[in-house]
């Protein structure tokens, strides 16, 4: 690709996934496969962890959230880490930048079936056709992996609740204490009845948040803060720039959701006719 080349009419070469665009057709089922049915330590809390967002598109930060919480948790014997879920959120979020939810999801299949072999993709909150609070999902989740699927057995063959908490970056817990956007019931919800596992981004004080947020600061011993040993400031939003000036975005997220981008013509900018249409609209 030379300088100054449409990024949009080079052709791709054939690849060994598959970039159809994902379908909702089909009847949602719960993503099980990589879920362990025994528990390797019974003297330990089987938890599970759910990362929910936008993931528009997903990158390497988005992956190495997950990793860095594996890691704590292997130095501390509280939790046995059983996997982990993304879950993006439907169309009806209705934020700047969103790829349609098939999209997303697909991206984020993409990601973890090809860099990992214990992550996971839910589809239950992005076919929703209303929006659907954190605290909703996670529930959601806790039926899921505990009404439906009773729990996880211990190897002395005992069944055991499942632990699910929130896995997200300083910049979603910082949002916590923005006047009207979270609802006090479904923090005391999300962080005293679950909890919160939370990846310090660069520029974040979350220890400082907690102290100054009175939820947060009441529920402090369910949250767990991880620094990034090795900063990483990937953003969606950059990445969405990125494609939008005809950048590269290789080296940023996985090789399959650059394709798919790519493939779909997502995040490119809009026609100028479409533009004018839909200018005198509400901006949400």
């Amino acid at each position: 690709m030379e300088p100054g080349d449409d990024i949009t009419s080079i052709t791709r070469v054939s690849t060994p996934y598959e970039l159809s665009p994902l379908s909702f057709d089909a009847p949602y089922e719960f993503p099980r496969h990589f879920l362990p049915t025994v528990m390797k330590d019974d003297s330990k809390i089987p938890l599970v962890l759910v990362a929910c967002g936008s993931f528009s598109p997903v990158t390497y930060l988005h992956l190495r959230m997950f990793e860095m919480a594996q890691d704590h948790f292997k130095e501390r014997n509280e939790f046995e880490l059983l996997t982990g879920y993304y879950s993006p959120v439907s169309d009806y979020y209705m934020k700047e930048g969103l790829a349609k939810a098939e999209d997303r999801v697909k991206m984020c299949q993409l990601a973890v079936e090809t860099t990992s072999d214990w992550l996971m993709v839910d589809s239950w909150e992005p076919r929703q056709t209303t929006y659907q609070r954190t605290a909703i999902v996670l529930d959601h989740f806790d039926h899921e992996l505990n009404t439906v699927g009773g729990g996880i057995l211990t190897a002395s063959g005992e069944r055991r609740k499942i632990r699910i908490m929130l896995l997200a970056g300083g910049d979603l817990i910082a949002s916590f204490g923005h006047p009207g956007v979270w609802a006090p019931d479904d923090l005391h919800h999300i962080v005293g009845h679950y909890g919160c596992v939370i990846i310090e981004r660069t520029g974040t004080d979350v220890y400082g948040f907690l102290l100054s947020h009175d939820i947060l600061y009441q529920h402090r011993m369910n949250v767990t803060v991880i620094k990034q040993l090795i900063h990483n400031d990937i953003s969606s939003t950059k990445i969405r720039l990125f494609v939008k000036r005809g950048m590269s975005i290789k080296y940023l997220l996985p090789n399959p959701v650059i394709d798919y981008i790519h493939a779909h013509g997502l995040y490119l900018p809009r026609p100028p006719s479409q533009a004018t249409l839909e200018g005198g609209k509400e901006q949400k």
